[in-house]
């Protein structure tokens, strides 16, 4: 028995000693957020990551409930407000649409965002990217492309 405990703690050791050491891929790799991007690229990736939590709350409430879809956010335990954004949802035969847009305006390129069930479907087919509609402080509409990083 105690045999097996010192056996035991060897490999734990040695299993501890090896992930101390300091080869060239222990560090910190860079991720998409630390690219240099165009301000109404990264009004886009901001506002479509809050697009895509959405969707994907809306369709998980939508499975869970028999097919019912939430008639708010607030049903689906949701803020409409944050300090950043404001958070939209309808439904539109039975999809989600959701809407966000930043509360503050000045000095963004796009103001707006939205989209449909159709931000999961491209995500898992293109390795986490998907177009959204997004709006200029312009007023004009043009589809933006957004992007979901892997959790590591």
């Amino acid at each position: 028995m105690i045999g097996r405990l010192l056996w035991l703690l060897a490999l734990i050791l040695a299993n501890t000693a090896a992930q101390c050491g300091g080869d060239a891929d222990a560090r910190p790799r860079a991720t998409e957020d630390e690219e240099p991007l165009p301000p109404d690229q990264r009004d886009a990736r901001l506002l479509g990551r809050e697009v895509y939590e959405l969707v994907d709350r809306a369709m998980a409430y939508r499975s869970s409930h028999r097919g019912r879809p939430a008639a708010s956010l607030t049903q689906m335990g949701v803020e409409s407000l944050t300090p950043v954004t404001v958070r939209r949802m309808q439904n539109v035969q039975r999809e989600p649409f959701v809407t966000v847009a930043f509360r503050k305006t000045e000095g963004r390129e796009i103001i707006s965002c939205r989209g449909d069930n159709q931000v999961l479907e491209d995500a898992s087919v293109n390795g986490g990217r998907f177009t959204l509609i997004c709006t200029t402080s312009k007023g004009s509409q043009r589809p933006m492309e957004a992007a979901v990083l892997p959790e590591r």
